[in-house]
């Protein structure tokens, strides 16, 4: 096996945890419970599991049906609607336990189309065309920040592993995207990163510098650049204009600029 087919079977391994976990804990609730609100722009749980569904499905069709892809794109742009209106009318006729399920099969049929893709080739997404490895790497990072509105809203335990790196890893790599979805020139170099992850591991980014500097936990830094918390509501340190600018505005998902959750309106990072 190439490297290339090495990294890409571990991250679609990393992909189908995330999702597992996800699914027990959503198997675990109620009906009802998915008509409750989160804490994510008055979104039910119904609401998250369709988002969820409608991106995988996206997402399947652009590695494996890419006229499909493009056709449900421009369906999507013609309803005159943002994503969770398309995704409620477009699945209006399943309820509660056939949307998990549905999500579900479809989750999986996308992970075995990751893993039969050449891992060479770029398919297109909302941002910047990716190659499997990368696209596995996005999915898992919206499934992960997805899934915060659930165990915030439940006030379930989250347990974090060290495949949170790939998370990271993609926010790391959007400091530019951050400022260029803004059609801004970003302040400076990006800033030096040292977080520890759940492990106890020391990961480190970029060039040393003792002036611009972000370090702290990893699930925190985690969840400032996917939005699931602001960065006063986490212990990061955070040093130097550069870096207190990108952690203000950090969005490491596509689509157009979107401002983080103002402080104290999300469950601390603790939780």
């Amino acid at each position: 096996m190439s490297d290339a087919h090495a990294q890409l079977a571990q991250q679609i391994a990393d992909l189908r945890a995330e999702g597992d976990d996800v699914y027990e804990l959503l198997t675990s609730l109620e009906s009802a419970d998915f008509d409750a609100v989160t804490s994510f722009k008055n979104w039910t749980v119904r609401d998250v599991v369709a988002h969820l569904h409608l991106s995988d499905v996206l997402a399947l069709k652009s590695v494996t049906d890419v006229s499909a892809f493009h056709q449900l794109s421009k369906d999507m742009a013609g309803a005159g609607m943002d994503m969770r209106g398309f995704a409620e009318d477009w699945l209006s006729d399943l309820d509660a336990p056939g949307l998990l399920q549905q999500w579900r099969d479809v989750f999986g049929t996308m992970c075995d189309a990751f893993a039969a893709a050449d891992p060479s080739v770029k398919f297109e997404w909302f941002g910047p065309g990716m190659k499997a490895r990368m696209f596995a790497t996005a999915r898992q990072m919206e499934t992960w920040a997805h899934a915060t509105e659930l165990y915030d809203l439940f006030r379930r335990p989250r347990e974090y592993s060290d495949r949170i790196r790939n998370v990271v890893e993609i926010g790391v790599r959007t400091f530019g995207w951050t400022y260029a979805t803004r059609k801004q020139t970003p302040p400076g170099p990006p800033p030096r990163i040292e977080l520890v992850a759940p492990s106890g591991a020391l990961w480190t980014y970029n060039e040393d510098n003792t002036e611009e500097l972000i370090k702290g936990d990893a699930v925190s830094f985690a969840q400032v650049v996917t939005q699931v918390r602001n960065v006063a509501d986490t212990s990061l340190v955070v040093q130097g204009s550069t870096a207190t600018s990108w952690m203000s505005i950090a969005q490491c998902f596509a689509g157009g600029p979107v401002e983080p959750p103002a402080p104290g309106t999300r469950a601390p990072s603790s939780n």
